[in-house]
């Protein structure tokens, strides 16, 4: 059989030039609402932006689904470490695990990877900068409760250029207070309780800056940033008037702003992480104020990044929960409705912006459900992210922007 050389040019023309127009990503932006699932998204869209309104993660061009459940011998549905470390390996695993497989062998990671290909790196977090979500991309761990290995890790592993969020205690030995009290009257619990040394010390040594107020991390300057601005997580989670509180030492959106000009400094780009946890714990508190709360701050730190995007073509920017919390359903306002008591009261009612028209929260758990949740994208690659996917396509897709040359 004769191939005509003229055919065969002409039609590898065309695959070359696509090839040679495959759209890259130099950055890469990484915004988990822990918790939120479709449910939580449309209360606060209701709430927030009104019938008929969007969302600023609801504007984002692309839109699919991701499923959740983990490979455990144990549970059909995951907790954020397992969640987290399908999108930070490509793996699943147990309930529990960073960033380890079922046998507990270390997986490579995300934010492994990004170092390898010259990126910068961040971690922006309203939870201790040390939980499970942002840890599964910076560490591995058999035990998502060693958190003071985990921060270990960061300044002698994985070495993030950016660390912001909550969870000073995991940084300091037990009886060495910090920029935060130890037994604070609105937790008692909360103390210093690392065992690994002076961690916060030795990141200082490493060459971080350390702030841990508003004020500091303002003027910060450029380089390696370790901020932590309490000593748990960044609120005080509990059900409604019993001593619920959101009000961080510096908001989400402070810190994400922050955390993109320091890493933009970097000429083969970024990849950042950026985590909303009031979302989960407020749901696992069945509180449906601060919960929304919370929604209304994740969003302000989504216009951040969108901002940055509006002007860098090159960063791909995802939008997505690790699982859903709490069994949220959005209902009519009816008073006959109200379906109990406990974990299956109804909150509201709640208003629906720029309408007379309001509605009820109800829930069915204190936990986690397997529903799927949704995920929206911009940016280079993102139209991968159409339709519905397990949730360790996100690691096949995030790795693919990060190291593709």
């Amino acid at each position: 059989m004769v191939v005509n050389p003229t055919l065969g040019a002409s039609a590898s023309a065309p695959q070359a030039a696509a090839k040679a127009k495959a759209p890259t990503a130099k950055n890469v932006i990484f915004i988990n609402g822990d918790g939120m699932g479709a449910a939580m998204r449309q209360a606060a869209r209701l709430h927030l932006a009104g019938l008929g309104g969007q969302l600023a993660m609801d504007k984002l061009p692309v839109s699919g689904q991701l499923t959740t459940e983990p490979d455990d011998p144990k549970a059909v549905v995951t907790d954020s470490a397992a969640a987290a470390t399908a999108w930070a390996t490509g793996e699943k695993t147990y309930n529990g695990a960073i960033s380890v497989d079922v046998d507990g062998n270390p997986l490579a990671t995300l934010g492994q990877q990004a170092k390898a290909a010259g990126k910068a790196t961040g971690l922006v977090t309203t939870a201790q900068v040390t939980d499970a979500s942002p840890a599964a991309f910076f560490s591995n761990t058999a035990n998502r409760s060693a958190q003071d290995e985990i921060a270990r890790q960061y300044i002698e592993v994985s070495k993030p250029d950016v660390i912001l969020g909550g969870g000073e205690d995991w940084w300091l030995p037990a009886g060495t207070a910090g920029a935060f009290k130890d037994q604070p009257a609105e937790d008692p619990s909360e103390a210093s309780k690392g065992t690994k040394g002076d961690l916060i010390k030795k990141a200082k040594k490493a060459g971080y800056s350390y702030v841990n107020s508003a004020d500091q991390l303002s003027r910060a300057k450029d380089g390696k940033l370790l901020g932590l601005f309490a000593n748990e997580e960044m609120f005080q989670q509990r059900p409604e008037g019993q001593g619920d509180v959101y009000s961080p030492v510096v908001g989400l959106s402070t810190m994400t702003s922050k955390a993109l000009s320091t890493l933009d400094k970097n000429k083969k780009g970024f990849f950042l992480m950026v985590e909303e946890e009031g979302t989960d714990e407020f749901a696992h508190s069945n509180n449906a104020t601060r919960t929304l709360q919370s929604m209304q701050e994740l969003e302000k730190a989504v216009a951040v990044a969108r901002a940055y995007v509006a002007t860098h073509s090159d960063t791909l920017l995802v939008i997505t929960g690790d699982h859903e919390t709490g069994g949220l359903a959005v209902e009519e306002s009816d008073a006959a409705d109200e379906s109990g008591t406990g974990i299956s009261t109804e909150d509201g009612p709640f208003s629906i912006r720029g309408s007379e028209k309001s509605f009820y929260i109800d829930w069915t758990t204190s936990g986690h459900t397997g529903v799927d949740v949704p995920v929206t994208a911009a940016g280079p690659l993102s139209d991968r992210f159409t339709g519905k996917h397990a949730n360790t396509h996100v690691y096949d897709v995030l790795r693919e922007a990060l190291t593709r040359r």
